[in-house]
Parts: structure tokens; sequence; C-alpha cells
């Protein structure tokens, strides 16, 4: 079956990892770029999922997540940046990416991911002047 994709999105090879999420349309600061789309899974089925493949699941808050590897529409390929130039926003349940500058058509959309599934440990690799080292934001005790 062949992706979806939301619109104004391309799905490319990215320079941070693997495949990105490119913008092939203009977009305003502050404006939507495209809603996460996916399989609705618990948060427990989220756990399970990700000790076994690449993590491409978002949760929506303590109880649900969207797995956009099964019915996504591209944006499960948003990669992480310690300097994005997008955000997420949950919105009633759902999930929206928007622009935190105006974006070019070309431009690999990134988000900052703050807290995912993956260990503490897991290396970033976005190559930001500010990089933190780490995809996770590791809080001060």
């Amino acid at each position: 079956m062949k992706l979806k994709l939301a619109p104004g999105l391309a799905i490319e090879k990215s320079a941070i990892e693997g495949k990105g999420c490119f913008a092939i349309a203009a977009f305003k600061h502050r404006r939507k770029i495209a809603e996460y789309t996916g399989e609705r899974i618990t948060n427990a089925e989220a756990n399970r999922r990700a000790s076994r493949r690449k993590l491409r699941i978002c949760a929506i808050n303590d109880r649900w997540s969207l797995d956009g590897s099964r019915g996504g529409n591209g944006t499960h390929y948003i990669n992480h940046s310690c300097e994005p130039n997008a955000f997420m926003q949950i919105l009633y349940g759902h999930i929206l990416f928007i622009a935190l500058r105006d974006i070019r058509p070309g431009e690999e959309i990134t988000i900052d991911y703050e807290s995912t599934l993956h260990s503490n440990k897991k290396r970033c690799v976005c190559g930001a002047p500010s990089c933190r080292g780490t995809i996770n934001r590791l809080r001060s005790v």
C-alpha cells in the first residue's frame, strides 16, 4: 500500500538520519504543517513495540499513542533536531506540527523530541551547533 503523504510534504533521504520529511510548499511561522496520523494504540502497546523496532510512535496522553508506521502520512519521518524549525502540539487528542519560523520548500522539517521511548543514552546526530548530544532532554536533578 502506497503512503498517502500530508499536503506540502515529501519523504527524502535525510542528512540527519535515514529518511526525513521535507517541505515542498512554504509554511508560515506559527501555522500548522500537518497532523500526525497512525494507528491508535495504548501506551502499554507502545512500550511493547518500542522494544522491538525503530520508533515511529508519538504519545497523545498518559493512556494513548499513535504509531505512525501503521497508517501514517509521512509525518513519522520528521527527525529530531536540537535546533528545530517546528514543534509538536497536542490539541483535543490530535498531534499537530506547527512551524517555529517560516519554512521554505526544500527544508527538512525537524522538531525537538524532548522526551521519547528511546533510552536516555540514545545519541543525537542532528549536527546543530547547539546539539545537546542526546535525543531526550535530560533533566538535572
